[in-house]
Parts: C-alpha cells; sequence; structure tokens
C-alpha cells in the first residue's frame, strides 16, 4: 500500500432496501424491490403477519429505486422500469421508498466513519471517500474498524476499497460485495484490475463502452494497451487522454471535505413522456420553472454559478448531460435559462423525454461574481 495516500471508498451494501430489512426483517432473504408510485405500505394481519405487495402487482410508471441482492440475482436491478422487472420476478416484495429513514440512518453512519477518521467527501446518501493516510493503524484492521462502526451505529454492513486514490477506491469496494474489504497497492493494477471490464471505470458509461467494444477493447488491461495516439484520434483530446491514465490507474483528485455546496440542481419527472415538438409548451413551462427555482435557491443560500448543465432521461431510461461554463457567476433565472437553452441545444431531441433537470455548479459567492453579469433574456423554446 502506498504509505503517503490510503483512500478509501465506502459504499452501503443495498442502502435502502437493508434500511428496509431493519423494519421488516421477515423479508431477509426474499427477493425486494423498493420505488415506484402510489406503493401501499404492508398490512397488518390477524395473525400479527405482515400483507406486502408484490412487484407483478405492479401497474404505472416508476422505477425501481434500490434492491436486494436476491433480487438482482434475478436480473432486477436499481434504475429499471417496475413494469419490465415484474417480467422478471414477479413475485418479488414491492416496499414503498422511505427517504427519511434513509436519511436518517446515512447521518449515522457517517457520524460514526467521522468519529474514527474524520476526512470524508460525502458522494451522497450511501457512499463516501474517506482520507486515511494520516491514521496510525494497519490497513485491514482499520477498515474492520470502520465497518464494526457503521454496523453498530446502522445495523447495516458496508463494503470498503482501500487502495491510494479515488478512481481504484470505487472500484475496489464493488469487487467483494456485500460486506467485503479490498485493499490494493499500485503494484497489484496489473493482476486485479486490468482483468476487469473497462465499464468498471467510473466514467465509462453505455455509450463508452460500446464504441470501445467496436474497437476491440473490452477490458480495462486491453485499454491500458491502447496507445494514446489512437484513443485520442477516436475519441477527443481530453476524453482520449482520461482514458489513458485512468487505465493506468492514475488519478490525483484530492477528497473535497468541506461543506460547501458543489451544486444545485432542480429536476422534475413527468407524469407521461413528453415529446419536444408535441408537448413543447409544457416542456417550456416545466424548463423555465426549474431555471427559475434553480435561481431562487442560488440567491437564498448566496451563490452565483459559472457552469450552468443540464439532464435528460428519455423514455427508454437513457440519459445524457450537457453543460457550459460562463466567463462569469450567474443567479439570474433569465441567465440561468439562457445558458441552459444553449445546452439544450447539443442534445438530440427526437425521442420522447421523462425527466428534465437543471444544474447549477462552479458556485461562487454572490459578492464574487460579476455584478455587471448579463440580462439577456431566454431565446431557446422547445
Amino acid at each position: 500500500m502506498n504509505s503517503y495516500r490510503r483512500i478509501a471508498h465506502l459504499d452501503m451494501d443495498a442502502f435502502f432496501a437493508s434500511v428496509e430489512l431493519i423494519r421488516y426483517p421477515e423479508l431477509r432473504g426474499k427477493p425486494v424491490v423498493v420505488g415506484g408510485r402510489n406503493v401501499h405500505q404492508p398490512v397488518a394481519q390477524s395473525d400479527g403477519s405482515k400483507c406486502f405487495a408484490r412487484l407483478g402487482d405492479y401497474v404505472g410508471r416508476g422505477v425501481i429505486t434500490t434492491s436486494t441482492y436476491e433480487a438482482r440475482a434475478l436480473g432486477v436491478f436499481s434504475g429499471m422500469g417496475l413494469m419490465k422487472s415484474a417480467q422478471l420476478a414477479p413475485d418479488a416484495i414491492l416496499l414503498p421508498a422511505n427517504f427519511d429513514a434513509y436519511r436518517d440512518c446515512s447521518r449515522r453512519f457517517k457520524a460514526a466513519v467521522a468519529s474514527i477518521a474524520p476526512k470524508i467527501e460525502d458522494r451522497g446518501i450511501d457512499e463516501i471517500y474517506i482520507d486515511l493516510s494520516d491514521i496510525p493503524e494497519e490497513t485491514t484492521s482499520l477498515a474492520r474498524r470502520i465497518k464494526q462502526a457503521v454496523f453498530d451505529a446502522t445495523g447495516l454492513t458496508c463494503s470498503i476499497g482501500i487502495t491510494p486514490n479515488k478512481l481504484l477506491s470505487k472500484i475496489c469496494s464493488d469487487l467483494d460485495k456485500p460486506n467485503g474489504i479490498t485493499c490494493l497497492a499500485m503494484e497489484e493494477l496489473a493482476t486485479r484490475i486490468w482483468p476487469l471490464p473497462a465499464k468498471k471505470i467510473n466514467g465509462i458509461g453505455p455509450k463508452a463502452t460500446e464504441r470501445l467494444t467496436g474497437l476491440g477493447i473490452h477490458t480495462i488491461g486491453e485499454l491500458a494497451a491502447t496507445p494514446v495516439e489512437f484513443l485520442v484520434r477516436k475519441f477527443g483530446k481530453t476524453t482520449g487522454a482520461w482514458l489513458h491514465r485512468v487505465a493506468h490507474g492514475i488519478d490525483e483528485r484530492q477528497l473535497v471535505v468541506g461543506s460547501e455546496p458543489k451544486s444545485i440542481s432542480r429536476e422534475s419527472t413527468f407524469e407521461r413522456d413528453l415529446h419536444a415538438s408535441q408537448d413543447r409548451a409544457e416542456l417550456s413551462e416545466v424548463f423555465t420553472s426549474l431555471c427559475m427555482r434553480v435561481a431562487d435557491d442560488l440567491k437564498r443560500k448566496g451563490y452565483a454559478s459559472r457552469t450552468i448543465g443540464i439532464k435528460l432521461r428519455y423514455s427508454d431510461f437513457h440519459a445524457v448531460t450537457r453543460d457550459v461554463t460562463l466567463p462569469i457567476g450567474v443567479s439570474e433565472g433569465t441567465e440561468i435559462r439562457k445558458a441552459a437553452g444553449e445546452c439544450l441545444k447539443r442534445v438530440p431531441l427526437t425521442q420522447r423525454i421523462r425527466l428534465l433537470g437543471v444544474r447549477a455548479g462552479g458556485l461562487i459567492s454572490l459578492k464574487e461574481a460579476n455584478p455587471e453579469a448579463s440580462d439577456g433574456q431566454a431565446e431557446f423554446q422547445f
């Protein structure tokens, strides 16, 4: 292990589903799915048992928030449409999401980790990066102590990857799930990381995987063996160079341990899929509303944004994002909508859309923002 840098990635195991199994221990070992809209709460029976909704009985829109490992063995994963997943596991138990409970559990596991290793980068409700470099304790022993603290605080298990950087730790936390510990030194890259599929690298999504496969590149090792000049020619200078670096396990990013927000976003999932042409008025109204709400959030928290982005999820659940970096910080709704509209021009609008989001990143304080910021009007229309 690199003696001067030890970075851990801690990922809670099937987090939402695991929280539900504490509440309903009788479901342990069964395929359980959390998600959907208007899902009935379990009903108590006269004999003290509970009657649970079944995935096969679900009708309507909605996606899986999470699933237990037993459900995943049946091919049911987070992000899948509930109607499609019902064909694979009709007898799986379906539970409504309980985000108050998940947030409470998230706070408790992060506090437990912070009591041992306070340098934490919060990556979401169920995962964190931890800098262990300054803690004088053997790596595996320290990992076990952190895992025990998490279990004592929540009753839940987690998996931890510990390597010299964030990129490799993210990969390693997924290699021995659930309840695993994976430690990796850079000299083990060729034997333990290179045989893995290229898509195991965070940031190589389905489209990039498809392009790599078309070039005969399937594993991380094959990607590492590909000349950087070839990757730059096929993917562009920035992405090609990035692919070369990450395939060789190079990641110099530091942990972001401050409490300042990295971005502010708003998004809306539609009751029915909307088409850019046929539903232009409705989409334009939602788009403008999201921009105005982001602007309100920014001003309420005292920020301006240098990077405005959008997110679209199509009816087939494929998602795309685009962003633009501005020369000055913006916080007015009209400015945000103009920038977001420019992003929207760069995405295909031929498919129906199920989700639309607007994001403000690159945050700076309003005091730092240029007071002469443009007041250009939003000209883009769906």
